[in-house]
Parts: structure tokens; C-alpha cells; sequence
């Protein structure tokens, strides 16, 4: 019996990747190349896109293909060949520079570094007062930190503050495209008007789903002595050039590597939550993103996202009345539900996940037809509507 089992193995294995390899080959450029050899600076990202259909397919391209030994480890040098059956196979180059990956990393290396997504931060040691009573401070200078009587000196810590409380949109109360200015965060985390913000993004009114706050590293320091005699505070000294310190500011364990530097595109690995998941915020704009902005998203690790996903931004179609039926000069406003028309969403680009957090996860737009503004829903990068 076992000796029939083991070419009947051999069989479906083969057929397996014989219907892996079809698939695939449905899915390469008519036009694409016989070789490419990887350059520096190139990404899995854009190297997909010059000879496949779908970027994102890019890691079943190499589960199917068992001859290539490390699909994760491709580096400038390597020669790609496509001439072969429709198969990818590496013929290796130099191992001189670090692999390549999923997206470039000067463009995400300041969110990678710099920002977390937490569910509280009231709990954590914080600044309450700067040397010779400052009131910023910065590098080789020090900070009075309390909460930390535990702290032993040569201890090292993060230095970060509340930048953003993310809400989730709530479809029934609010109002899909529509954008409203969120407030920054002052030292204790409350909201606070007229600041400056790293951040834009949509307020729902009356609230939604709490996803978490956002902390900005500013800096690290050490602790140089703990809590002794009467004092009720630690001292520590700010040993890396960032931003300033201020009373208020928390912080946390210095983590040895917190975040990926590989990221390999791929589709969700579970349905997306309906009408959920949307663009949260974009970096350093009013209210619309392209390609190489970050985006935030509203999910995450809960909703089965992780380094590397893959999702489409749309337009949410609005809904219109129907003028043609209740006349030209009806107000909107006063039009019942069964006389207005929900229009198409329409598509805008792709989005790939590179710091994924509970309930909240940041992207880079890798591709658009048109911006991606805040409030703008996510599906799976194969939707068509």
C-alpha cells in the first residue's frame, strides 16, 4: 500500500505545480523580457510590475517555482530568466549588497523608526521636569523622569510623545468623502487647536470606534541615576540628537528591533471587515495622497493585515438624488431615501502595509489613477467594484 501512495504523491505534486505554473503564466505581461537582472535601487514591487499583470503575485510566482532556493533573499546582480516554461528561475549575481525588497525603505524608514500605535499611555513614566528648569531640552542635557523608581543607571529608554487619536469611521453617522480637521495632542495627551500636525484626517461627528493613540519617537536617553534619597524622580540624559524634550513627553523600553525591513507583497489573508477599513490620515498633506505618501489605515493585525499586504484605495460613491424623478430644483435635502441613486465607487490605487499595530497600520501607495484622500474605503487589490 505504501509503495502505491508514494507515486501517487509524485503525481499530484507534479500536477500541482503543473496548474501553478498555468495560473501564473495567465497572469505574466504578454511582452515581458526573457532576463532581467536585478539592479540596486530596484524593488520586488517594481520589478513585478515590468513583467506581471498583478505586482502583488510576486511571492506565488516563487512558491511555484521550488527551484529557487530562497525567495527572500534575491540581490542586486541576480538574472531573473522567464524564457523557460513561463518560470522564474535565479541565477545568482554577487553577494556584495544587502537584498532587495519589497518597497523602498528611505521612503518609509521615519515611520518604521518613529511611530507606534498603542492603546493607552497614561500607565508610562513620564517628564516632569529638565534640567536647570528648561523648558525644552536636547541633546547631552537632562530630564527628570517619574514613574521609572525601578530604573537602574546605563538604562536605556525611548523618548515619545501622543501625536494623534485615531477613530474609526463609522458608515451610519458619517459621511464617506467628507474630511474635517482632527485636533493634535497636547503634553498629557488631551486634544489641543493650533498646533502643528504631522497628520490630517477625518474626524467622524459624534465619535467612532477608538483604534488607538499614535506616539512619535523624539529621541532616546539613558538613565544616569535612579530614584534616591528624597527625590521622587529618575535622571536621565538625552544621548541622541533628535527632537526636543518637553515635561509631558513618556517614555519606553528601547526595543532591540522593533520593526521589518523585508516586506514581500501579497493579497489579505482574510476578508476585509465591510465598511471598515479606510484611510485613516495622510503624511504631510492637507487631504490626499499618490504614489511613494504614507497613508494610515483603520486595520490591522485583528483584521488579518500584516507587513507586506496588499489592499486597493476607492472612492466611495456618493449617493445622489435622483433630479430627473423629483425635478431639478428639489433640495437634496428634502429627497427621501427611495428617491436617490447610490452611485459607483471608483478606484484609485494600491496601497502595501509596511508597520502593522493592533486596530491601526500604515502604507505606502504604490501606484493610483487618481489621489487617495482620507475617508476613502479598502478592498482587496483584485476588486472590481
Amino acid at each position: 500500500m505504501a509503495t502505491m501512495l508514494k507515486p501517487l504523491r509524485t503525481v499530484l505534486t507534479a500536477a500541482l505545480f503543473t496548474i501553478a505554473t498555468y495560473g501564473i503564466a495567465a497572469e505574466l505581461r504578454g511582452d515581458h523580457p526573457d532576463t532581467y537582472v536585478v539592479k540596486r535601487g530596484d524593488t520586488l514591487w517594481d520589478i513585478a510590475g515590468r513583467f506581471l499583470k498583478k505586482p502583488w503575485l510576486w511571492p506565488e510566482i516563487w512558491q511555484a517555482n521550488p527551484q529557487v532556493k530562497n525567495p527572500h533573499l534575491i540581490y542586486p546582480g541576480d538574472v531573473l530568466s522567464l524564457a523557460y516554461l513561463d518560470r522564474v528561475a535565479v541565477q545568482e549575481g554577487p553577494r556584495e549588497e544587502a537584498p532587495i525588497t519589497g518597497i523602498p525603505l528611505a521612503e518609509v524608514e521615519a515611520f518604521l523608526k518613529d511611530l507606534r500605535v498603542v492603546d493607552s499611555f497614561e500607565h508610562l513614566p513620564y517628564v516632569v521636569g529638565l534640567e536647570e528648569d528648561r523648558l525644552r531640552s536636547s541633546l547631552n542635557q537632562v530630564a527628570y523622569v517619574k514613574g521609572l523608581a525601578d530604573a537602574q543607571p546605563g538604562q536605556r529608554y525611548l523618548v515619545v510623545r501622543p501625536g494623534a487619536r485615531y477613530v474609526g469611521l463609522d458608515p451610519k453617522r458619517c459621511c464617506g468623502n467628507a474630511n474635517r480637521r482632527a485636533d493634535d495632542l497636547d503634553f498629557r495627551g488631551r486634544r489641543n487647536i493650533g498646533t502643528e500636525q504631522m497628520w490630517n484626517y477625518q474626524l467622524p461627528p459624534g465619535g467612532g470606534e477608538f483604534l488607538g493613540y499614535e506616539l512619535m519617537k523624539l529621541t532616546t536617553a539613558t538613565v544616569s541615576r535612579g530614584q534616591a534619597g528624597d527625590a521622587e524622580a529618575a535622571t536621565v540624559v538625552i544621548d541622541v540628537s533628535g527632537r526636543e524634550v518637553r515635561v509631558g513627553d513618556r517614555l519606553i523600553p528601547v526595543e532591540a528591533q522593533p520593526y521589518d525591513l523585508q516586506f514581500f507583497p501579497h493579497p489579505p489573508r482574510q476578508e476585509l471587515p465591510a465598511r471598515r477599513a479606510h484611510v485613516l490620515a495622510v503624511a504631510d498633506t492637507l487631504t490626499t495622497g499618490g504614489p511613494r505618501d504614507v497613508v494610515a489605515l483603520s486595520v490591522g493585525a485583528r483584521d488579518g493585515i500584516d507587513n507586506g499586504t496588499v489592499l486597493s484605495t476607492w472612492r466611495v460613491g456618493s449617493t445622489e438624488a435622483d433630479r430627473v424623478r423629483v425635478g431639478l430644483d428639489r433640495s437634496p435635502d428634502l429627497v427621501g431615501r427611495g428617491s436617490k441613486v447610490k452611485l459607483p465607487d471608483e478606484f484609485a490605487g494600491h496601497a502595501m502595509v509596511f508597520r502593522t499595530f493592533d486596530k491601526v497600520s500604515y502604507a505606502l501607495v504604490m501606484d493610483s489613477v487618481r489621489p487617495t484622500r482620507i475617508g476613502y474605503a479598502l478592498k482587496h487589490p483584485d476588486a472590481t467594484h
